[in-house]
C-alpha cells in the first residue's frame, strides 16, 4: 500500500521551482550537519510559510514519512518527524496513519522503527482534541481515509470526520493486534487464517531472491520479542483510556461483524500469547476485563442527587411481597402492567388481530427492559400476576359463561407460549445483545441464560403457597401432574397406561398438586422444562416407596390410543372427558381424523372438540381462522343429502359441520358485526374494520416471518407436526368465494337497509324459511313477503315440505336470512305477526340452522342504530316485562358505582314512564331469553350474547337495565353478574363517570383512600380478589380496576382520556408528595430543593410510588386505546400539555419544587412506558414500523423547546425532569429506538443537553443511535474527555 494514494503530491517533489525541493535540499542539509531539530523545524516553517502553504501540512506529512521510509531511517530523520509533530507542523493522526502502512508490515525488517512508531503512538494517538479542534479537521480526516482505504475496509458509505475518527482508532488498535498475533505465530490459527491488515511485507521474498540477506542478531531478536510485549501493552492502553475506549465502545456497538472478528483475534491473544504472559504491565485476565467493560463506558453518571434517585428506582424492579395483595408503594406494583393485562384479556367481547401470546410477549419484554430487572424475576412477576389472576376468580359470582378455564388457559397455555417466544428470541440469535462486545466465550455461557432463569423463577414460586392453591375443577389434575413426577422418581413409566387407570384412591398420602405441578406439565409439553424438573427440592411430597404397584382396575385413556386401541365408544367418551397431555397424543387423533373410516373420522373429531379444546392447555395451537374457513366453505356449499348417526343417537349433517365452524369462526372473530363505535351511532354504520381478508393476511404475514426469523422457524416447526405442507401456504379471500360473497352481503346489509327482494332462488328460500318459522300460526290474512306466492296458510304447508325445499346448502340460506328477518319484523310492526310468535319462529330458525344466529345478530344490530323502527312496549303482554325487578336493579347499578367511587345524581332510578325498547332490540332479546339453559345451547348464547349487550350500551337509558331485568328473572343466580355488566352503560352516556373511575384507580392503586373496599394499595387495590368474593352494605363491591377493565370499550370518545390520565397521573404525584405532612410541612415542602428526605417524605418512596402511578397510567392508555391512542399521548397530548400554561398547583408550587421535579420525572416513565406497550422495545412486533415517525416528531419537539424555539408553559423543573428522564429511559430501556430517528434531530437535542451541562446523557444518546451517530458521539467523547 503506498501512502502516496492519498496525498497527491509526491510526483511534484522534482518540478523545478517546487518547494518540495528547497526541503528536501534543507532537510538533507541539516540531517548531515546534525542541526538541531529546533533549528530546522524553524527554517522549515518559514520555507512553508513563504511558499503560501499553511501548517500543519498534510503534504509535509507525507513528504516526511516517504523520506525516512526506508532511504533515511535514521535516528535524526525521526527526531525531525517528531519536532514536526511537537510544533504541529505537521497533523499527527495522519502521520501515525501513514507510518502504520509502512512501519508495521516492515516491522521484523526495522524493529527499531517498529519502536518509534509505537512511542509516537503512545504521545499523539490519544491526543485527539487537537484534531477535532484543528484546522482542515475533515480535510485530515479524509486523507486518513484515503491512506488506510478505512471506507473501503469497514463498509460505512458516510465519510463524516468523527465517522473516520472512530475506524481510525479501531483501525490502529486491531493493527498492532494482528502484528502481534503474526509475531508468535498465532494469526494462521485464527479463523479467517490473515489479517485484513497490511502485517506483512509481501515484497520480502522478491528482495530475498536479489540476495538481500536480513542478519538477524541477538539485540535485534530481543527487540522484537519485546515489540510484541509492547505492542500488547499498548492495545491495553488504548482501552484503559477514558477516551479511546469509548470510542471503541462506539465501534463495537455499531460495527458488530468487524467487532466480532476483532474480538475473536483479542481471545486468541488472550489465550496463547506466550508475550503477553511474559508482560509486566497487563495480564491476560486484565485485557480481557478491559476489552468486557467497554460497554459500560457510556452508561450515565448522574450529577444531582434527584437524577441519582430516578436512576436508581427506574432501574429496580426486584420482586418484594410479590404475592400478596400489595401496597402501592411495593415494588411488586410494578409488575401491574401483566396483571391489567391477563384481566382484560379475559373480557373476550373483542378480538384483535394480534394473538394474546404476541401481546404478552412484547408487555413483559417492555417491562423487563424498562424495569430493568434479570428475567428471573421478570418471569416470577410473570408467573404471580397469571396465579393472581385465577386466585381471583375462584370465588367470584356466577355469570353465563364461566371464566375459570379462560384464567387457567393464560396460566398454563398463553403464560408458556409467552415464555416459549422469549426463550427462543435469545437462543436462537445466540446470545443476548450485551455479548457482542465480548466474544464468543461470553455468548456461549450466555445461551440459555433465560431458560435457567425460568427454572429459578419456577423454582422461587413454592414460596407462594397460597397462590398455588388449584380451584376445585382442576384439583384432580393437579395432583395427576403431581403423581406423575412420583411415577417418574420410582421409576414407573409414565407412558405404560399406568397413569390411566390410576385413582384419587389409589393416590398416596401426600401426593396432593397445585397449580405448580400444572405450570411444570405446561413447560414439559412446551419443551422449554423437561423431566429433570421433577427433581427439584420438595417438588415431589410424598413418597415414592408409597406408590401403588398394583390398581383397582384399567381404565381406557390416551395411552391406549398412543397404544393402537380402537375408538371404541368407551374410549371416545374418556378422550372427550380428559384433555391430552402432550401433542404425541393429538398427533395420533389427527392422524385418524385425516385417514380413517367416516365413522372414525366422526369420532375424532369429537374427541377433537372435546376436553383437549377446551382444556388442552399444553396443545392448543394458533391458525385457527385459517383452518375454520376452508371448512366453511365447503361445507357451507354442499346441500344436506347426506347424514350420519352418532352413538349418542345425534345426527350430523352438512348443515351442522357448517354451523359448527362457522358460529366458532365467528364467535372468535366478531368480523359479522359492527364496530362497537358503529353500534353507538357515533359513525354511520358501515361495517367492521377486522375483515376476513384482514385476518388471513395477519396469518400469511405470520408464516412468512415463521421462514425468514429463527424464531419463527421454530414456532413452524412446532405447527409442523400437525399440518400439511398446504396448511402452511399463503391463503387469500379469492380462495373462498362463498366466504367472500357473504361477508360481502352482511356488510352490506348493516351499511343500508335492503331494497326488496331479488328474484329467482332467494325469494323461494325466503317464503320456505317463513312457512316453517311460523308453520303453528293458524291464521296468516295475508303473505309476509310482498312477492310471496302459494298458500297463504302456513298449515296446508307439511313440514317435510319445507324440510324438502330448504335442503339446500348453507350459503344459500344465509344469504336468505336478512330478507326473511327484514319481512318477519315488519309484520310484527304492522301487527301481522305477534311478538311471542316472531321470538318463537326465530327460536325455530335458529334450532333449524344455528348458523343464523351471525345474521339474525348483525341484522338487528344494524336495524336498531338506524333509529327506524318504533318502540315496543314491555308491558308483560304482548312482549315480556321487566317490571318486577327494574327498579332494584337500577338501584344496585347506582350502588355499585357508589361503592367504586363514582357518583352520579343524574342517574334515573324507578322511573313511572312505561319500559320500551327499540323494535329489533325488544325482538332480539325476546329471542334470547326463549334458549333453555342447557350445555348444547351454551355455544349459541355465548355468540349472541356479547352483541346484545354491545348494543344494548349504546342504546338510551334504561335500555340496558331493562335487558338485565329480564334475563334476571330468568336466571336470578346470574344477578350480580347481570347488574355489574350492565352500569357499562352508564360510562358510555357519561365521560364524567370515566373521568371519576379513573381517580378511584389512581387513588386505590397508589394506597391514597381509606375505602372498606381495598385501603392497601397496589394490585389487591387496583383490581381487588375477584368479582363478587366479599359483600358489602347489601351487594357484592367492585374494585376499581375491574369496573374500568369491564367498561372501558363502552366509553365513546376515548381521545379525551390521554389529557384526563396526565392531569391524574400529576395530581397523584402531588398527593403522593403530600401524603401524611399536615399543612404547613406541604408549604414547605413546595419550596425544597430536591432533598433526599423532607419531614416524613423520603425521595426514594416517593418516587417508587411516583413509577407506579405513571405504569398505572401507560396500562390505561395502552389497554383503552391501544397503539393509536399511544401515538396519540406522545405525538399531541404531552407537547401540548407541555407548551400550555400550568398554573403553579398543577407545577409543583415553587420552581425547582419536589412536586415539580417527581412530576417531570412520572411523565417521563409514563411516555416511555406507553411507547414500549404500544411499539415493543424492538422490532418484533407489527406496530413498531410506525414507531420512527411519532418518536422523530417528539424528539424534534424535545430538541426545539429545548434550543428555545418553542415556548413552554410549564415549569422548569418539570420540563428538564421530563426531558432528562425522557431520554435516560430510552437511552437505557430502548436504545433500539434511536436507529429510527433522524441523526440531525439527536444531533440537535444532544446539543442542548450539553448546554444543559448534560454531557453524559448527551454523548449516551448519541452512543446509541447508530451509526449516524457514530461520528457526533466520537466528536463529544472527544471534546467532553469522558
Amino acid at each position: 500500500m503506498m501512502a502516496s494514494e492519498g496525498v497527491g503530491f509526491v510526483e511534484n517533489q522534482g518540478h523545478g521551482g517546487s518547494p518540495w525541493e528547497g526541503l528536501m535540499e534543507l532537510t538533507k542539509s541539516a540531517q548531515d550537519r546534525n542541526m538541531d531539530p529546533l533549528m530546522w523545524a524553524m527554517q522549515l516553517s518559514s520555507t512553508l510559510t513563504s511558499a503560501g502553504l499553511s501548517v500543519p501540512s498534510p503534504d509535509l506529512a507525507n513528504f516526511l514519512v516517504s523520506h525516512i521510509c526506508w532511504a533515511n531511517n535514521v535516528p535524526a530523520a525521526w527526531k525531525f518527524l517528531e519536532k514536526a509533530l511537537t510544533l504541529r507542523i505537521v497533523p499527527p493522526m495522519l502521520v501515525l496513519a501513514l507510518l502504520s502502512t509502512r512501519v508495521i508490515p516492515n516491522r521484523n525488517r526495522y524493529p527499531a522503527a517498529y519502536r518509534l512508531y509505537m512511542e509516537l503512538l503512545k504521545r499523539y494517538a490519544f491526543y485527539l482534541p487537537s484534531l477535532i479542534h484543528g484546522p482542515n479537521y475533515p480535510k485530515i480526516m479524509e486523507s486518513i481515509d484515503n491512506v488506510l482505504h478505512l471506507t473501503q475496509m469497514f463498509g460505512l458509505q458516510a465519510c463524516e470526520p468523527g465517522l473516520l475518527v472512530v475506524e481510525f482508532v479501531f483501525s490502529i488498535v486491531w493493527e498492532l493486534l494482528d502484528a502481534s498475533l503474526d509475531d508468535e505465530g498465532l494469526l494462521e490459527i485464527a479463523p479467517e487464517k490473515k489479517s485484513r491488515w497490511a502485517t506483512r511485507n509481501q515484497d520480502m521474498e522478491i528482495d530475498n531472491h536479489d540476495g538481500i540477506q536480513l542478519k538477524t542478531t541477538e539485540n535485534q531478536e530481543a527487540m522484537l520479542k519485546m515489540n510484541t510485549v509492547l505492542a500488547i501493552e499498548l492495545i491495553g492502553e488504548f482501552f484503559r483510556n477514558k477516551v479511546s475506549s469509548r470510542i471503541l465502545y462506539l465501534a463495537g456497538r455499531n460495527m458488530p461483524g468487524h467487532w466480532e472478528s476483532f474480538i475473536q483475534h483479542l481471545h486468541l491473544l488472550t489465550g496463547k500469547s506466550t508475550a503477553l504472559r511474559n508482560s509486566k504491565n497487563i495480564s491476560p485476565e486484565a485485557l480481557l476485563e478491559l476489552t468486557s467493560s467497554t460497554r459500560r463506558v457510556l452508561s450515565r453518571e448522574c450529577k444531582t442527587s434527584s437524577q441519582q434517585m430516578f436512576h436508581a428506582v427506574m432501574v429496580s424492579g426486584s420482586l418484594i411481597s410479590s404475592a400478596g395483595q400489595c401496597h402501592g408503594t411495593s415494588l411488586s406494583a410494578l409488575w401491574l402492567p401483566i396483571d391489567m393485562f391477563l384481566e382484560d384479556t379475559m373480557d373476550g367481547s373483542q378480538v384483535t388481530a394480534t394473538s394474546a401470546v404476541e401481546t404478552l410477549t412484547g408487555l413483559v419484554k417492555a417491562i423487563q427492559a424498562v424495569n430493568r430487572t434479570t428475567w428471573q424475576d421478570t418471569f416470577l412477576g410473570l408467573w404471580i400476576a397469571a396465579l393472581r389472576l385465577v386466585q381471583r376468580e375462584r370465588d367470584s359470582s356466577e355469570a353465563p359463561v364461566p371464566r375459570i378455564d379462560t384464567c387457567l388457559c393464560l396460566l398454563l397455555s398463553i403464560t408458556p407460549l409467552a415464555i416459549v417466544n422469549i426463550i427462543e428470541e435469545e437462543e436462537s440469535s445466540g446470545g443476548s445483545e450485551s455479548c457482542h462486545l465480548t466474544g464468543p466465550r461470553k455468548e456461549k455461557h450466555s445461551v440459555g441464560k433465560r431458560r435457567k432463569d425460568l427454572v429459578a423463577s419456577l423454582q422461587q414460586l413454592e414460596d407462594y403457597e397460597g397462590l398455588l392453591t388449584p380451584p376445585l375443577s382442576v384439583s384432580s389434575l393437579a395432583n395427576q401432574a403431581a403423581a406423575k413426577a412420583m411415577m417418574f422418581l420410582s421409576g414407573l413409566s409414565v407412558g405404560s397406561g399406568y397413569f390411566d387407570g390410576i385413582s384419587l384412591n389409589d393416590m398416596p398420602m401426600g401426593c396432593s398438586g397445585n397449580l405448580l405441578h400444572l405450570i411444570v406439565e405446561a413447560c414439559i409439553a412446551r419443551e422449554i422444562l423437561d423431566t429433570s424438573s421433577y427433581l427439584w427440592p420438595g417438588y415431589v411430597k410424598g413418597r415414592t416407596n408409597q406408590m401403588p404397584r398394583s390398581i383397582s382396575g384399567h381404565m381406557p385413556g390416551w395411552s391406549s390410543l398412543v397404544k393402537g386401541s380402537p375408538l371404541t365408544p368407551p374410549l371416545v367418551s374418556a378422550l372427550v372427558s380428559i384433555p391430552a397431555s402432550s401433542l404425541a397424543e393429538i398427533e395420533k387423533v389427527y392422524e385418524i381424523a385425516a385417514n380413517g373410516s367416516n365413522d372414525e373420522k366422526i369420532s375424532a373429531a369429537t374427541v377433537l372438540c372435546g376436553a383437549s379444546l377446551v382444556r388442552g392447555w399444553n396443545i392448543q395451537v394458533p391458525q385457527l381462522a385459517g383452518a375454520l374457513m376452508p371448512i366453511c366453505e365447503v361445507f357451507g356449499s354442499c346441500a344436506p343429502n347426506v347424514s350420519w348417526t352418532l352413538t349418542t343417537g345425534e345426527e350430523i349433517s352438512t348443515h351442522t359441520v357448517f354451523s359448527n365452524a362457522f358460529t366458532l369462526l365467528l364467535k372468535l372473530w366478531r368480523f359479522d358485526q359492527p364496530p362497537l363505535e358503529h353500534v353507538f351511532g357515533d359513525v354511520p354504520p358501515v361495517g367492521s374494520h377486522l375483515t376476513p381478508e384482514y385476518l388471513l393476511l395477519v396469518r400469511n404475514l405470520q408464516l412468512t416471518s415463521s421462514e425468514n426469523s429463527p424464531i419463527g422457524q421454530s414456532k413452524s416447526k412446532r405447527l409442523s407436526r400437525l399440518s400439511s405442507p398446504s396448511d402452511r401456504e399463503p391463503i387469500v379471500m379469492d380462495s373462498f368465494p362463498k366466504v367472500k360473497q357473504w361477508y360481502r352481503q352482511n356488510q352490506a346489509c348493516i351499511a343500508s337497509t335492503l331494497s326488496g327482494l331479488v328474484p329467482g332462488t332467494v325469494h323461494q328460500i325466503v317464503d320456505s324459511l317463513l312457512t316453517m318459522m311460523f308453520r303453528r300460526i293458524n291464521r296468516v290474512a295475508q303473505p309476509m313477503t310482498p312477492t310471496a306466492s302459494g298458500s297463504n296458510s302456513s298449515s296446508g304447508t307439511g313440514i317435510d315440505d319445507f324440510s324438502l325445499r330448504l335442503k339446500i346448502p348453507a350459503w344459500d340460506i344465509l344469504e336468505a336470512i336478512p330478507f326473511m328477518l327484514d319481512a318477519a319484523l315488519t309484520a310484527c310492526g304492522h301487527g301481522t305477526l305477534s311478538p311471542r310468535e316472531l321470538a318463537t319462529g326465530l327460536k325455530d330458525l335458529a334450532d333449524f340452522f344455528p348458523a343464523s344466529l351471525a345474521t339474525i345478530a348483525s341484522y338487528f344490530s344494524a336495524e336498531v342504530t338506524r333509529g327506524v323502527w318504533k318502540h315496543a312496549c314491555m308491558n308483560g303482554s304482548d312482549w315480556p316485562s321487566p317490571a318486577a325487578n327494574l327498579a332494584n336493579v337500577e338501584q344496585q347499578i347506582k350502588k355499585i358505582l357508589a361503592a367504586t367511587g363514582v357518583d352520579i345524581p343524574s342517574l334515573p332510578v324507578g322511573g313511572n314512564s312505561p319500559a320500551t325498547l327499540p323494535l329489533p332490540l325488544a325482538a332480539y332479546v325476546s329471542l334470547t331469553i326463549t334458549y333453555k339453559l342447557e350445555r348444547s345451547t351454551d355455544r349459541f348464547l355465548n355468540l349472541v350474547g356479547p352483541s346484545l349487550r354491545n348494543l344494548a350500551i349504546g342504546c338510551p337509558w334504561p335500555s340496558m337495565p331493562i335487558i338485565v331485568a329480564l334475563w334476571a328473572q330468568k336466571v336470578k343466580r346470574w344477578n350480580d353478574f347481570l347488574v355489574f355488566s350492565a352500569s357499562q352503560t352508564v360510562f358510555h352516556h357519561n365521560s364524567d363517570a370515566v373521568v371519576q373511575l379513573l381517580r378511584a384507580c389512581f387513588t386505590t392503586t397508589l394506597g391514597l383512600n381509606s375505602s372498606s373496599i381495598s385501603s392497601n394499595g397496589g394490585v389487591g387495590g387496583l383490581l381487588g380478589h375477584g368479582f363478587g368474593s366479599h359483600f358489602y352494605g347489601g351487594m357484592h363491591p367492585v374494585a376499581p380496576g375491574i369496573l374500568y377493565l369491564r367498561v372501558h370499550r363502552a366509553v365513546r370518545n376515548v381521545m379525551f382520556m390521554t389529557e384526563e390520565i396526565v392531569s391524574l397521573l400529576m395530581q397523584s404525584v402531588k398527593d403522593i408528595v403530600s401524603s401524611g405532612l399536615p399543612a404547613e410541612k406541604q408549604e414547605k415542602l413546595k419550596k425544597s430543593k430536591f432533598s433526599m428526605k423532607y419531614g416524613q417524605v423520603s425521595l426514594a418512596a416517593a418516587m417508587t410510588r411516583v413509577k407506579v402511578a405513571a405504569s398505572l397510567g401507560a396500562s390505561i392508555v395502552w389497554i383503552t386505546g391501544g397503539l393509536s391512542l399511544v401515538q396519540s399521548l406522545i405525538k399531541e397530548t404531552l407537547p401540548s400539555w407541555f407548551i400550555s400554561a400550568q398554573g403553579s398547583e398543577a407545577n409543583g408550587g415553587e420552581p425547582g419544587g419536589m412536586v415539580a421535579m417527581l412530576g417531570g420525572y412520572a411523565l417521563a416513565y409514563f411516555a416511555v412506558l406507553s411507547g414500549t406497550f404500544g411499539w415493543g422495545v424492538d422490532s418484533s412486533l407489527g406496530a413498531s414500523k410506525r414507531r420512527a415517525k411519532i418518536l422523530g416528531a417528539h424528539l424534534e419537539f424535545l430538541a426545539s423547546a429545548v434550543d428555545g424555539k418553542i415556548s413552554l408553559g410549564c415549569n422548569k423543573a418539570t420540563w428538564r425532569a421530563y426531558v432528562s428522564g425522557f431520554v435516560s429511559l430510552m437511552v437505557g430501556c430502548t436504545p433500539k429506538w434511536m436507529n429510527e430517528v433522524d441523526v440531525d434531530v439527536l444531533k440537535r437535542l444532544s446539543w442542548a443537553l450539553k448546554q444543559w451541562n448534560e454531557e453524559e446523557l448527551a454523548l449516551a444518546l448519541l452512543g446509541v443511535s447508530g451509526v449516524g451517530a457514530m461520528g457526533a458521539a466520537a466528536e463529544l467523547i472527544i471534546e467532553t474527555g469522558y
